[in-house]
């Protein structure tokens, strides 16, 4: 369905946001980044569900991530026990600060299903080591496209991001969902920015 213009009502107790999808088709130049002493990247071979999830609350809260959130044991482990799904985090001291998960499961495709950081490394060039890291592993493998999206409830920062990282837009949706701080996978306190309306 195409919305026509103008305003249009959203349920009370869901959230509206609009979703641009971006892409690039060839590796680009990687962007310089500074050094950051101690981080690194490891990849996750077996998934623990609880330490995924709280680790995907961590990162995702200040946002209202929640799709994992809402996902089975047993659903996660369908996605992660998959070889064609790489999950990796970004550690600094044995502590989990980063999340950068890279699916492979369309031929010729990867997407970047999420990428996130604590808090403790924003504005500290991590984002930049993580995407770095993020194409080259992409394009390691005999891809074609390499795509991620994003949303008005994301950092303010990660359009302009995934931009300069050599993405271009190339559509966007409007989605509606239930707000998670109301069905319980959040805390009402998370992403005071965003008007609860309940």
């Amino acid at each position: 369905m195409t919305l026509t213009v103008g305003f249009h009502e959203v349920p009370k107790g869901h959230l509206a946001m609009v979703v641009t999808h971006l892409e690039m088709h060839a590796r680009p130049d990687l962007r310089p980044m500074p050094d950051i002493p101690g981080i690194h990247l490891v990849r996750h071979q077996r998934l623990d569900t609880a330490w995924y999830k709280g680790l995907f609350r961590r990162i995702g809260q200040d946002y209202l991530w929640f799709s994992r959130l809402q996902m089975s044991d047993t659903e996660l482990a369908t996605i992660f026990n998959d070889p064609a799904y790489d999950l990796y985090t970004l550690q600094r001291d044995n502590d989990d600060l980063g999340l950068l998960e890279l699916d492979f499961r369309h031929d010729g495709q990867c997407e970047i299903a999420f990428f996130g950081l604590d808090n403790t490394l924003i504005g500290s060039g991590a984002g930049r080591y993580l995407m770095n890291e993020a194409i080259s592993r992409a394009f390691a493998r005999p891809i074609e496209r390499l795509h991620v999206h994003t949303c008005t409830l994301d950092s303010p920062q990660a359009l302009a991001f995934y931009i300069r990282s050599g993405f271009t837009a190339y559509k966007q949706q409007v989605e509606v969902a239930p707000d998670p701080r109301l069905t319980g996978e959040l805390p009402a306190h998370c992403a005071p920015q965003i008007p609860l309306l309940g």
